[in-house]
């Protein structure tokens, strides 16, 4: 660990001390205690969102999509659609939607990892997302300092709680917690991916970005429910923000979004009506099994490297399943929406 990490840390420490806070000092403990019981990292792969930066906001640059999807083509589509929305509801100006209209053209035609509008930058940001697990591949559960909704709800028409990540700045020099977050960060600046099982060329890849990129930011904690596969916990749901919202994705994926969607008949249907309704009864637990599979809710962990020119973009072994394409009809200058026939 070098000195400005060590420094970093005492000051974290003494930062801890000043701020006489018990709910403080309560997350430190739990976060001690997860990394002798949880030592070991459990990698789940690249993560995909969008970073603004704003000159009217600030020079940093700020999470304007989640960094949450598997494929770098997601991310770029929902930036599309931000822009194409931005034009038709939320300017009069036809300069300004005349340039927002040229960044979503380019979007529709190409694969591109940055666009330009209006003087803010678009940038599609990479990230990589990981567990904590045990020797045993345990994977670390929910804390019990993890915050939960407000209201704690099982009702399928209540909203979840907004991503975390939302308007988050990434700063490499604002550590979010106390000094295991610290320590943390120091033991991921060289992180690259090891070992037989990943391609020669995506090694080569993380261990370049080690150089190119060697700031790290931690991005907000949220939540998984993984599926016990044979060669180990596969994503089963998206990221949700709290331990709650990811019992509520799984309660509702048994109940009503798989029997529907995989059309099972009524036996089945029912069993997992029943697996669900006795996963809900518990209220906090974090394993549920039904018809021979097993789930689980754990932390994940997600970081982002920075370089001099703020995040870093996918690479070039980072696969989408399709291209850019068209999504929204013609809107013109004066805002008038065409629709094609």
């Amino acid at each position: 660990m070098t000195h400005d990490w060590q420094q970093q840390i005492r000051t974290l420490h003494d930062e801890l001390i000043r701020r006489d806070d018990p709910a403080a000092w309560v997350r430190e403990a739990d976060a001690v205690d997860a990394s002798l019981r949880y030592p070991g990292f459990a990698l789940r792969g690249p993560v995909f969102g969008v970073a603004v930066q704003d000159p009217a906001v600030g020079p940093e640059w700020r999470v304007l999509k989640p960094v949450v999807n598997g494929m770098p083509q997601m991310c770029r589509d929902s930036l599309n659609s931000y822009l194409w929305f931005r034009a038709k509801d939320d300017t009069d100006d036809p300069a300004v939607r005349r340039e927002l209209l040229a960044a979503v053209g380019v979007l529709e035609r190409e694969s591109v990892n940055e666009v330009e509008a209006c003087g803010v930058r678009y940038r599609i940001v990479r990230g990589d997302e990981f567990t904590r697990c045990d020797d045993n591949n345990r994977l670390e559960p929910p804390r019990p300092t993890d915050p939960e909704p407000a209201e704690r709800t099982w009702d399928r028409r209540a909203d979840h709680t907004p991503s975390p990540d939302l308007d988050f700045v990434l700063d490499p020099d604002r550590v979010e917690g106390g000094p295991m977050a610290g320590a943390l960060l120091a033991a991921l600046r060289d992180f690259a991916y090891r070992g037989v099982r990943f391609p020669v060329g995506l090694r080569r890849e993380s261990e370049r970005a080690v150089h190119s990129h060697p700031q790290v930011v931690l991005l907000p904690t949220c939540f998984a429910v993984v599926e016990r596969e044979r060669t180990g916990w596969e994503p089963a749901l998206a990221l949700q923000s709290t331990p709650h919202d990811a019992r509520r994705v799984l309660y509702d994926a048994m109940s009503e979004m798989w029997p529907m969607l995989y059309k099972f008949d009524d036996e089945k249907k029912a069993v997992y009506e029943k697996a669900a309704e006795e996963f809900r009864a518990l209220e906090r637990a974090d394993e549920a099994r039904v018809a021979g599979r097993v789930f689980r809710i754990c932390r994940a962990e997600r970081l982002l490297r920075m370089g001099p020119d703020g995040p870093e973009t996918p690479r070039p072994s980072d696969i989408d399943e399709y291209g850019p394409m068209k999504i929204h009809p013609t809107l013109l200058e004066d805002g008038t929406v065409v629709f094609e026939e």
